[in-house]
């Protein structure tokens, strides 16, 4: 069982500004902040990090689950708005399985950020 994420970035004031408002719709907010990092999630643990590090060429993907198709869309426009980039619209993936639909955006330093429904329509 996973317990938190943490993922480098490069400007953690961009990106805490790209996630807050790209993770709001799936009900995630800032819940700390220490030493350059911040931690998102659903009161009352963070269970995503962000914090000051070397951005490789490796980018990590990450994959929030949520329980509607229109959180998914909802991350989506919200994500875009505050200025991620297009990887993958909102949408059904039949070759991951059936009902699964999900959104993908680049974050400010090219991490695969998703949102996924398992749930049928």
């Amino acid at each position: 069982m996973i317990d938190h994420t943490g993922v480098p970035v490069e400007d953690v004031a961009k990106s805490k500004a790209f996630y807050r408002a790209a993770l709001a719709p799936l009900g995630y907010a800032v819940l700390k902040e220490v030493d350059g990092a911040a931690g998102f999630g659903v009161a009352p643990k963070p269970d995503f990090w962000i914090g000051e590090g070397a951005v490789g060429k490796s980018h990590v993907h990450v994959a929030f689950r949520v329980d509607t198709r229109a959180q998914v869309d909802a991350f989506y426009k919200a994500a875009i708005a505050a200025g991620g980039r297009d990887n993958g619209p909102p949408g059904l993936r039949p070759h991951y399985h059936a009902s699964y639909y999900g959104a993908f955006v680049f974050d400010p330093d090219g991490h695969n950020i998703e949102a996924v429904c398992h749930a049928p329509a």
